[in-house]
């Protein structure tokens, strides 16, 4: 199949927004970082890799979704013997919103594995700790931001043989207890997604279903391309595939995209749609700076049928 050369997802001119030297603190990168609205602005949970290589939490606030302000101090999750066990570090935050509450997810590694660990907030000041909501060898653990059929819900991306990785579904009566598991999305040959992929932005309510981008990755003779895609999922029943993109809708091209810790990796921890139906798209490159594209919501939409 040939696509036509339709840009969809734009740059903004400003990237990348967010770089170390913007850091109120010396680090290797800041990188997918998750994003929510709050107030009347935007607030961004930073991903920060301290020099030490070891993860951090920060939050940062924007009027505007594009100029952020990294706060002085770092998040402090509540925590204790359990929960050090299995929390050596900590990385890509998902912030999903649910009435008044705001729920982080991430991944938490340790020298068992990784799990995903759950934190609930309404300040971003105080934080409650909740049960890890995964076993080992789980990442990419994204909740919706509303009850399907009474129930909570997750997208996730367990790690199978040879470190490959599929999307899938979970439920929960109360964000504890977790089950009804099922693939939502397998790799597929020869694409952008043939060796990997994971959810990525909290799922967005439309008209034609849950929006879902995440990430896809491919290996080649050189390492792995990380690059971004949309599907749409069926309200009412989000382990159904309504249409996906064929075609990555983000790849890395530009430098700060290329050229990194990770070189060739874009990588989105949140969007944000906007009233006039952009969708703001927040990304890490290359596993070292925040980046932000934008789209038509329509666009992404047509895209999942089309491209």
């Amino acid at each position: 199949m040939i696509f036509p050369k339709r840009e969809i997802v734009r740059r903004h001119p400003a990237n990348p927004i967010l770089t170390p030297r913007d850091m109120p603190v010396a680090c290797n990168g800041v990188f997918n970082s998750g994003v929510t609205r709050f107030g009347s602005g935007y607030l961004m949970l930073l991903r920060i890799e301290d020099l030490d290589c070891r993860q951090h939490f920060r939050v940062a606030r924007s009027a505007d979704g594009v100029h952020f302000e990294p706060e002085a101090q770092p998040v402090g999750f509540p925590t204790d013997a359990e929960t050090a066990r299995y929390e050596g570090t900590i990385y890509d935050p998902r912030i999903t919103a649910i009435g008044d509450d705001y729920f982080v997810t991430y991944a938490a590694h340790s020298e068992m594995g990784v799990r995903i660990g759950l934190v609930r907030t309404r300040d971003f000041v105080r934080f409650e700790r909740m049960p890890f909501i995964s076993a080992v060898d789980n990442r990419n653990g994204v909740l919706f931001p509303e009850k399907i059929g009474g129930a909570y819900a997750r997208l996730e991306r367990p790690q199978t043989v040879k470190d490959q990785g599929d999307i899938w579904l979970s439920y929960s009566p109360d964000l504890i207890h977790w089950g009804r598991s099922t693939c939502v999305a397998r790799s597929r040959y020869q694409s952008f997604d043939q060796w990997k992929l994971g959810a990525g932005t909290v799922p967005i309510r439309t008209p034609e279903g849950w929006l879902e981008i995440y990430h896809g990755v491919r290996k080649t003779a050189s390492g792995a391309i990380y690059r971004l895609g949309a599907m749409l999922l069926d309200l009412e029943d989000p382990s159904r595939v309504i249409a996906n993109t064929r075609a990555a809708i983000l790849s890395p091209e530009e430098p700060y995209e290329r050229v990194g810790d990770v070189p060739n990796v874009v990588f989105s921890c949140g969007a944000i749609l906007e009233p006039d139906g952009e969708v703001k798209i927040y990304y890490g490159g290359a596993d070292t700076v925040m980046c932000l594209a934008t789209a038509r919501l329509a666009d992404l939409i047509d895209a999942c049928h089309n491209r």
